[in-house]
């Protein structure tokens, strides 16, 4: 059985079912049928008896002599077929029959249990058990012309069985059968065909395979996963998303709002439109998160959420931005020693040992003077690493990148950190770079201050470079939006705009195009 085909099982089912059902219909129909039978046969048996009560010959024959009572036989019977009856018995007073279908029985007494009301003028009828079946009787008492009694008629008809019925109705019910399981088993097969075309053609032990499948994946996985259905109730909550909120138990089939109120999923199902990389708060838990609507047929059936820690998305972030820090550091680094020494190996060929000196220790003064002021004004080791690398970019550019000796910067106001910091300011010096990619000028200066107190942090980057054309001014926010060609660009002050929303600041712009871009953020 096991080896059956969903699609044959669900016929199989089926069919027996409507068999099933037929079968019951059947019984309850028959059934009704011997009442219903029952009933005319007590109505056919009382008016027979009655119609030869009142027969003329009867009554005058059954208080005669041996002769004129034996007339009554012929009678009776000629009187049987007429009403179709299955026997027919004439009792005098004496309780004498006078004709009966056994001859035997004829001038014998009837000692019948049922016939007594019959000889107190009583029509009645009766239904008994005998050797030939179940007999339907009627008792007519038969008056004389002066209205005294002067015997009893009784009338039998036998009822059909069960059986007998089943055998003269055989040719309707096994057309109506024939019908009913063919068109039963054809709707049967279509139906199971539809139902196994709605589960992908997949077999139940597919489908149990596929989902224990899926949750064994979400329950792998490094991110916790939520997942809820139209009416808002919970579909997915993997392991590491309970882990992660200190949920225990089993929460599938839960409103999402009872079991973690503060989630935002179900705004997904209103606004349509998923939202990428969104810090939220979930029951005191700093995430990120990804909510996304869930789409079949273009019809939004669910909505998904796919979140992180969003202190193990900083450790990552921090790493990633410290090595490519680290390497575009060292890059550069090298650059700018690799010219230094043949500057100074270009004076020692000249002959100018003491401008080659001269030389080595004012770049050497530079850099440690940079340096110092970095450590001592700049309380973050990694946005100081930044601002040494850009400064030493700046230079492998041709561009002076110029920090503001009086900046400070004592520490991160809430909700920033030092990874926001460092994103910050290296894209708007990154985006300084870039202004001068289509103009040259013998010139290129970017100016950084950053400015704090008790109660404001400022930081402001201007460049000479090319301006932001007037036209993609109201655009320069807007995540993905971008001049450059590369796949990787148009995210950068969409990701400085999130955070400094974030933090309650704002970023203002000033920029005149051809002569140079400010940006001033505050917060």
């Amino acid at each position: 059985m096991n080896r059956l085909s969903i699609q044959t099982k669900i016929t199989a089912l089926i069919f027996f079912i409507v068999g099933f059902s037929l079968f019951l219909a059947g019984i309850i129909v028959i059934s009704h049928f011997i009442d219903s039978e029952e009933e005319e046969l007590r109505k056919r048996a009382l008016l027979s008896a009655q119609t030869i009560a009142e027969d003329a010959v009867i009554k005058a024959n059954i208080s005669g002599s041996t002769e004129e009572k034996k007339r009554i036989r012929d009678r009776v019977e000629k009187l049987r077929i007429i009403h179709h009856a299955d026997y027919v018995v004439v009792m005098d007073m004496n309780h004498m029959r006078l004709s009966h279908p056994i001859p035997s029985l004829i001038g014998k007494k009837s000692t019948g249990s049922d016939e007594g009301p019959a000889f107190a003028e009583l029509s009645f009828t009766t239904k008994a058990k005998g050797e030939v079946g179940t007999v339907i009787r009627a008792f007519v008492p038969i008056m004389d012309d002066a209205h005294h009694q002067v015997g009893v008629v009784l009338s039998g008809y036998l009822l059909p069985t069960f059986f007998e019925i089943i055998w003269n109705l055989r040719k309707e019910i096994a057309f109506a059968g024939a019908i009913s399981l063919l068109f039963g088993g054809w709707g049967a097969w279509l139906l199971a065909s539809k139902m196994k075309k709605q589960m992908f053609n997949l077999e139940p032990h597919e489908i149990a395979q596929l989902v224990q499948e899926r949750t064994e994946t979400f329950n792998a996985m490094h991110e916790g996963i939520i997942a809820i259905d139209k009416d808002k109730r919970i579909t997915i909550f993997n392991d590491k998303a309970k882990s992660m909120m200190g949920i225990s138990g089993d929460v599938i089939g839960r409103i999402i709002s009872e079991v973690v109120p503060d989630t935002r999923l179900p705004e997904i199902l209103e606004l349509r439109r998923p939202i990428y990389n969104k810090e939220l708060t979930v029951r005191n838990l700093n995430i990120v998160s990804n909510r996304i609507p869930i789409k079949v047929n273009d019809e939004i059936i669910g909505a998904v959420a796919i979140f992180q820690d969003r202190t193990e998305v900083k450790k990552l972030a921090e790493e990633l931005t410290g090595v490519k820090a680290f390497v575009s550091a060292l890059r550069v680094q090298n650059h700018e020693h690799m010219n230094k020494l043949h500057t100074i190996a270009g004076l020692l060929q000249l002959g100018n040992p003491k401008r080659a000196l001269e030389y080595v220790f004012q770049t050497t003064e530079e850099q440690e003077e940079l340096t110092q002021f970095l450590s001592k004004s700049i309380k973050s080791e990694s946005l100081s690493g930044l601002l040494l690398s850009k400064v030493s970019r700046a230079k492998e550019l041709g561009i002076h990148l110029q920090i503001d000796r009086n900046s400070r910067l004592h520490s991160f106001p809430a909700p920033l950190d030092e990874h926001d910091f460092v994103l910050i300011i290296g894209n708007l010096i990154e985006n300084a770079f870039d202004s001068y990619n289509d103009k040259d000028i013998d010139g290129k200066n970017i100016y950084l201050s950053i400015e704090q107190d008790e109660e404001v942090l400022a930081i402001l980057i201007e460049d000479n470079g090319c301006g932001i054309p007037e036209e993609i001014q109201p655009f320069i926010f807007k995540k993905g939006f971008s001049t450059k060609d590369s796949l990787d660009h148009g995210i950068g002050l969409y990701l400085i705009k999130e955070m400094v929303e974030k933090a309650n600041g704002t970023i203002q712009v000033e920029t005149d195009p051809g002569r140079g871009t400010t940006f001033m953020v505050t917060i």
